[in-house]
């Protein structure tokens, strides 16, 4: 069982540091952390950050916090001969999410030495005044996110649904700190307006930079939540703005949206990221993207 574990886990954590007494080592898919520092003891099924201190009781759990599929969720009921699609309540699970205590919101000044620093990268970055207000951003001076930009998404009804945690101090061995809960959510959805084309990209400054109706993935892939949103209000017009390193998970993307019968643009960023080129060049980019044809998706599918 441990070698199929292992490998399954692999599929979805990427390579594994072995440790001892049943215990491996990975890169935890929710802080980021530099080293391999989520723990999983592949005998008991309990796992944990060791930086973040997302946990749990159950590979389950975890399963359920990475939005991993029904075909991967089939597989661990098999390895471990249990069913997996119920819930179970004694699993540690994050159900409510605040930002963090520590959290200054940029709209108040201070004399703080952390205010200027950050302020001041957040404005190499190309965020403005008004991106501050429209996003609510902040930062940490102290506590589990010192020294660090709070970047806040919300749902559609105004809720704290994610917020993420970059350094604002370079270099650093651990640029992003997040949230232990799942990223199953709709980035800036309280932004969206669904009855116009949707711009998908990797991260909240992409989705910042781009500002028209921008939808952080939170990562290269969909999540479960946002797919259903674009079937539930036909969206029929879709661009990817991902990283050049992305073009397997974009070519994915392209073929599920296509074959719903929706028209999809692949903005070529020409390896670059949508922070990198601004609002103005990325508007450009955007207004002049093609609809993927037959052949460009399979020529997109050889590329990835």
């Amino acid at each position: 069982m441990s070698y199929e574990l292992t490998s399954l886990l692999d599929s979805i954590l990427g390579t594994h540091h072995k440790h001892a007494h049943g215990e491996f080592y990975w890169s935890c898919p929710f802080c980021h952390h530099a080293k391999p520092k989520l723990a999983i003891n592949v005998t008991k099924g309990a796992w944990h950050c060791w930086v973040c201190n997302a946990s749990g009781r159950r590979l389950v759990s975890l399963f359920r916090k990475l939005d991993c599929s029904r075909d991967q969720l089939a597989q661990l009921a098999k390895i471990l001969d249990e069913d997996v699609y119920q819930p179970n309540t004694t699993d540690h699970e994050v159900v409510h999410l605040n930002l963090p205590q520590e959290f200054k919101p940029f709209t108040v000044p201070t004399k703080l030495i952390e205010y200027k620093r950050a302020l001041q990268y957040i404005t190499q970055r190309g965020i403005t005044a008004s991106d501050i207000m429209r996003y609510q951003i902040g930062y940490c001076s102290d506590g589990n996110y010192a020294g660090r930009i709070i970047i806040p998404s919300f749902d559609a009804t105004g809720k704290l649904n994610y917020f993420v945690g970059r350094s604002f101090y370079e270099p650093t061995t651990m640029k992003y700190k997040n949230p232990p809960v799942s990223k199953n959510v709709i980035g800036f959805d309280m932004h969206i307006n669904w009855k116009y084309p949707i711009v998908l990209c990797e991260g909240v400054y992409d989705a910042i930079a781009i500002k028209r109706n921008a939808i952080p993935l939170l990562g290269k892939t969909m999540p479960g939540k946002l797919a259903e949103k674009i079937v539930i209000e036909n969206v029929q017009h879709i661009y990817l703005a991902l990283d050049a390193d992305a073009l397997r998970q974009t070519a994915r993307m392209a073929s599920e949206l296509i074959r719903e019968g929706r028209a999809v643009y692949v903005v070529d960023l020409d390896g670059k990221d949508p922070s990198e080129i601004g609002f103005t060049r990325m508007s450009e980019l955007i207004k002049n993207a093609k609809p993927l044809g037959f052949a460009e998706l399979v020529k997109l599918r050889a590329t990835a």
